[in-house]
């Protein structure tokens, strides 16, 4: 039902990682996917980012089954490596988020797994992998 898009490119120091991966159904990318990846993109110019809708795991939930059990845009998972977070602890990290996406977080998107790194700790985690 659901499908893996990678777009990869070389990055440095962190070859590992996709820049730009997006979990989808067999439709292209919704509404709420594309404006948190336009966003995200023009305000953290992100070295990496990867978004995967996660909506179908809470296809069982009222809000879900209200919007067709599983086909709304409700539950994201977020990766993003950004030099933006540079000096800022995961809580200020997550709060930008939020403050990035409190539009989308007041019209129905519910929740939001964040991973929030600077270019230098996934060289660290590289290297010490």
């Amino acid at each position: 039902m659901f499908r893996l898009n990678l777009i990869t490119r070389k990055l440095p120091a962190y070859k590992a990682i996709s820049a730009m991966a997006t979990t989808t159904s067999s439709s292209p990318s919704g509404p709420i996917e594309l404006a948190i990846r336009s966003k995200l993109v023009s305000s953290l110019q992100p070295a990496a980012l990867v978004i995967h809708n996660d909506s179908y795991q809470h296809r069982h939930h009222a809000p879900m089954r209200a919007q067709g059990g599983g086909s709304g845009e409700t539950h994201f998972s977020l990766e993003i490596v950004s030099d933006e977070f540079e000096g800022k602890t995961t809580m200020q990290r997550h709060r930008m988020i939020y403050s990035i996406l409190s539009e989308e977080l007041n019209q129905g998107l519910h929740a939001l797994s964040l991973k929030t790194k600077t270019r230098a700790e996934t060289s660290t985690e590289a290297a010490s992998a």
